[in-house]
């Protein structure tokens, strides 16, 4: 599949994706595109959150391709059932433990627990080993769970601009393969 034949739906985490993110550096590169956007990106609410990712999704018209980031991930998941639209697959990327009573801010556990099914479309997910919001197990169990291909980023942080992820080169490259095996 190409960009062109796609919606890409970049959906950021909590206080969302500043400008030197690669998920905001992917959006103003790709020509199809657009941002998730949340009424309340330092305060989620579950809800709200769910329902514009599936709203998103429904309104594409073509195939889409979800770009999901720490937060983002989990709203993706557990959006699937309001999905109507047809998801070509989704990338995601630093799945944070929002089961685990230590994240901080506490409201980030109203995104737990993970549904356990396998994801209805291809996926791959991407983990750090020392990411502060989700251990590398805790990324392979769901992983395993939903039948995505995992990628150890090694120790990457949680793979945004603060841990030197801007630009990720890397992450284009496995985005563009992805891509390149979708239908």
């Amino acid at each position: 599949m190409k960009v062109s034949e796609a919606e890409i739906l970049i959906v950021p985490g909590y206080t969302n994706s500043g400008p030197d993110h690669w998920q905001t550096r992917w959006e103003q590169k790709l020509s199809t595109a657009r941002r998730v956007e949340q009424a309340e990106w330092s305060k989620p609410v579950r809800e709200d959150w769910i329902a514009r990712v599936a709203e998103e999704v429904n309104a594409s018209t073509k195939p889409v391709v979800l770009v999901g980031h720490s937060l983002g991930v989990p709203a993706i998941v557990h959006a699937i059932p309001e999905m109507k639209q047809r998801v070509a697959g989704a990338f995601l990327v630093a799945p944070p433990d929002v089961a685990n009573p230590d994240i901080r801010p506490k409201h980030l556990m109203t995104f737990g627990p993970y549904p356990r099914l396998p994801l209805p479309f291809p996926s791959i997910m991407i983990a750090s080993r020392n990411d502060p919001f989700g251990e590398y197990a805790h990324a392979e169990d769901i992983a395993k769970a939903w039948g995505a291909h995992l990628i150890d980023a090694g120790e990457s942080g949680h793979i945004n601009a603060d841990s030197g992820h801007g630009p990720w080169p890397e992450g284009t490259m496995v985005f563009a393969q992805f891509l390149s095996h979708l239908r």
